[in-house]
């Protein structure tokens, strides 16, 4: 065993039983963690409007605090912007994450030094305690690469401002930076493609061990290493490649695709980061689903998913949810952040401990017919079909087609690209439309009662989804392609990429 991984094997171990400890209490952990926030945040000016000072329990803060998204934050989020303190959390925000909204343009989500723990401390213990469960720990004695923004950042209102994944560049403690890459300069650029093309080159010959990043992004690198080196796999390059760490999006429907290029499968660790906090883990190789992160700055609230738009929806604690419902995520955390809606769903796949499957986003979903289709669906439906006919299927969105310019019913139109596409395409789709009647109950009503005809599949050229990326400025970095609307926005879009 080299010197660093055995260095930090005592320290992992005792990381994995302190997880051990607070999931096996996880409901206790979120009771206190509101009790912690309440305190801290009574004097603050939301708290003082909000009369946080008088809350007592669960059933006080919900009538005393509305859900809210960025928009109805975005006052508070002005005054720290203009210079004022102690308005969501005593003090002053250190950094301001921020991130591309879909209806409020950008977003400047506050991190605070209470908060600050819950980002890069929960991404350490991850990897620290699945090296004690597994005893796995030789990607610490190598180099390790995190495919992020840029770490650059700007002041807003007296406060650095850029990408989480950038700020995370300035938390790397000094006994990982002489590990980590790629060079400050190289992670500089802006342009995705020429600091990719500038990351190959620093790391081709280098002994990289862990690779961590959004897969389609990933993907990319994988391939430019395999063009500028001219090998099969992977593997073959970093001989020594022993941990993937990814998240953003569900790794499955990209894992045959990222195992080809490797050439082999690499233990993984996923991840469920956000900008405005690390929500969970996977907390053990051989468990499905990702442990919530109960003890780490934040008390989450779960609402039906159908009920997120209600005036007055049902909010429950970790203590009164139930397995498989779809639940629209809350968070309330020590940055400040108070019944905030952060556009996901997850189900609970385990309550004790409490595990979690992200199933999709509030707002990406199909409902054009009251199917309210969700991302979870649509992707184990393709992987269920991609696997049965031994394709690979690169990216996939879908969309609703109401007034289809041939006549007839409407249906949901599939734009998927094929690493290798299936010899006969109406079977693929009609084996695709099979799986979404298995998954949807409502989907399978409007079939069977005419509503819907089964739906159609647009094969696309190769690279089109990134090349529709790139279109967007959204090329690389956290960016990813929604995998489905409720609208026709990006189908419009991917049209003009279709072969004549």
């Amino acid at each position: 065993m080299a010197f660093k991984s055995a260095l930090i094997r005592p320290l992992a171990r005792l990381v994995a039983r302190r997880i051990d400890a607070w999931a096996g209490n996880a409901v206790a952990a979120q009771n206190k963690m509101l009790t912690q926030l309440l305190r801290k945040g009574a004097g603050t000016a939301f708290g003082r409007d909000h009369g946080l000072a008088s809350v007592r329990n669960h059933q006080d803060f919900q009538s005393a605090v509305p859900i809210r998204d960025y928009e109805q934050l975005k006052p508070y989020i002005e005054r720290i912007k203009d210079g004022q303190r102690d308005v969501l959390w005593p003090g002053r925000p250190r950094y301001f994450a921020k991130t591309s909204g879909t209806t409020s343009g950008v977003k400047y989500i506050p991190l605070t030094t209470d908060s600050l723990p819950n980002h890069f401390g929960t991404a350490r213990n991850a990897l620290f305690n699945y090296y004690a469960r597994s005893g796995q720990g030789q990607w610490l004695d190598g180099k390790m690469i995190f495919l992020s923004g840029s770490p650059v950042l700007e002041d807003v209102g007296g406060i650095p401002t850029g990408r989480l994944s950038g700020i995370v560049n300035h938390l790397v403690p000094s006994w990982l930076r002489s590990n980590q890459m790629p060079s400050y300069t190289v992670n500089c650029i802006e342009d995705w493609e020429e600091k990719l093309d500038k990351i190959v080159t620093e790391t081709l010959r280098e002994d990289m061990r862990l690779i961590s990043g959004i897969p389609p992004w990933v993907q990319m690198y994988y391939e430019r290493l395999l063009e500028r080196s001219g090998r099969q796999t992977v593997r073959e390059i970093f001989p020594n490649f022993s941990m993937f760490v990814y998240g953003g999006v569900n790794f499955e429907p990209y894992r045959a695709q990222l195992e080809a290029l490797v050439g082999a499968r690499i233990p993984s660790v996923e991840t469920y980061p956000a900008s405005e906090g690390f929500i969970a883990f996977q907390d053990r190789p051989d468990e499905h689903g990702l442990l919530l992160n109960v003890q780490s700055g934040i008390f989450f609230e779960f609402v039906p998913a159908e009920e997120i738009f209600s005036p007055q929806p049902t909010r429950l604690s970790l203590a009164e949810v139930e397995l498989g419902v779809n639940y629209a995520l809350i968070i309330n955390n020590n940055a400040g952040l108070w019944g905030y809606n952060i556009g996901d769903t997850v189900q609970f796949v385990s309550l004790s401990p409490p595990r979690i499957v992200v199933s999709g986003r509030v707002k990406h979903f199909i409902s054009a017919f009251g199917e309210h289709v969700i991302g979870k669906e649509v992707e184990e439906a393709m992987l269920a079909t991609a696997a049965a006919f031994g394709v690979r299927v690169t990216e996939f969105t879908v969309a609703p087609f109401i007034s289809p310019p041939e006549g007839g019913l409407p249906y949901h139109e599939w734009w998927v690209e094929f690493d290798r596409q299936p010899e006969q395409l109406e079977r693929f789709a009609a084996a695709l439309d099979e799986e979404m009647t298995r998954q949807n109950i409502y989907y399978k009503d409007l079939i069977a009662g005419n509503i819907l005809r089964p739906c159609v599949v647009r094969p696309l050229p190769h690279d089109t989804f990134r090349q529709y990326m790139k279109s967007l400025g959204k090329l690389g970095g956290q960016n990813k392609v929604p995998r489905l609307s409720n609208d026709r926005k990006i189908a419009d879009a991917l049209q003009s990429f279709l072969q004549p």
